[in-house]
């Protein structure tokens, strides 16, 4: 009867992976960097061609097999483990063939199609928001919980758990609560042994070193308030170089140009929003920061892309810097209003 009142991909034996939203930012962060490392190498070894007597070996090739190779570990092996090195390989793997996108969509293959960094950007973005709906459609449940704990001993049942690797699971035993299967599966983590040595996770050691990174920053009370004052700036550049695009230029698209300059006023309007609020209700001025961040890196950098890709991605760079301090700042205010006394 439990069963029966589960969500139909529980009960088909699909939960989610708490850990997901880490793999798939590392998923998506790799296949970036892939793009520009790549980019990079290739315009300063003058793009050499890989092959003779006709033959070119295009990195698409590459890309495939990586992926290929992700693919076969995460079938071979069972476990967290596997999924974390995946995140690495698939990510590099992707990032090599979404990279040569400009072939596969032109009658005359050509890899220097100008759209083409929009293109990736815009396929990167999506991939991340479609991500999140299957992330955040519903609460998780208590048994997607406890199937992550389980999934956790895996690991360990085979080589024994490090410290780090038994507080996860344990939190994620914990955020289960008394879902059916909880005492059987707190009696396996206390079975398993215990390592000293820890199990590859590049993802969440990034992870762990941007977070500490962020909320360092924020304790210096001058760092949100310059990070506010860039945003604001460059919502303000955009605004007005989509300004100037309608008014003095007609060799870019109207639809480029109205891009940049609706987003430009979107962010710009959300910004100076979260100027006015910030002083009499920080959390509120700050999520008004964050929204206009995330229309700078969701939306204007699209158009940005397809303008000058190059521009774009030390924007791109600049837009992941801002919301990162503005989501640490964010936490840092959730976490004095619950650490605070009351009354």
């Amino acid at each position: 009867m439990v069963v029966a009142r589960r969500r139909p991909l529980l009960r088909l034996g699909l939960p989610r992976d708490p850990a997901s939203s880490s793999h798939i930012t590392g998923f998506l962060v790799t296949t970036l960097a892939t793009v520009i490392v790549t980019r990079l190498l290739l315009e300063l070894t003058g793009f050499p061609q890989l092959g003779g007597g006709g033959v070119h070996i295009s990195h698409v090739l590459w890309g495939g097999l990586l992926m290929a190779l992700a693919f076969i570990g995460l079938m071979t092996f069972i476990g967290p483990v596997a999924r974390r090195v995946s995140v690495v390989v698939s990510g590099i793997g992707f990032g090599l063939f979404i990279d040569e996108i400009g072939k596969f969509v032109t009658s005359d293959y050509d890899y220097f199609w100008e759209p083409t960094a929009a293109l990736i950007y815009l396929v990167v973005i999506a991939l991340g928001l479609f991500a999140d709906v299957l992330q955040r459609r519903h609460p998780r449940d208590p048994a997607e919980y406890l199937a992550a704990a389980a999934d956790q001993a895996v690991a360990g049942l085979a080589g024994g758990f490090s410290a780090r690797e038994r507080t996860r699971a344990r939190w994620y035993l914990s955020r289960a609560g008394d879902a059916p299967g909880a005492d059987e599966v707190r009696a396996l983590l206390d079975s398993v042994e215990h390592d000293a040595d820890e199990v590859p996770d590049p993802i969440g050691a990034t992870s762990t070193w941007v977070v500490a990174a962020s909320r360092w920053l924020v304790r210096a009370r001058w760092v949100p308030w310059v990070t506010v004052a860039i945003l604001v700036v460059t919502s303000v550049v955009t605004l007005a170089r989509g300004i100037y695009g309608w008014t003095a230029s007609d060799a870019e698209p109207v639809w480029l140009v109205a891009g940049i300059l609706l987003s430009g006023l979107a962010s710009t309007a959300f910004a100076v929003v979260g100027l006015v609020r910030v002083r009499r209700d920080r959390e509120a001025g700050y999520r008004w920061f964050r929204r206009a961040a995330l229309v700078a890196l969701l939306v204007t950098q699209i158009f940005l892309f397809r303008l000058s890709p190059w521009d774009a991605t030390i924007g791109l760079l600049v837009d992941l810097v801002i919301l990162g301090v503005v989501a640490a700042e964010l936490d840092v205010i959730a976490d004095d209003r619950t650490t605070s006394p009351v009354g």
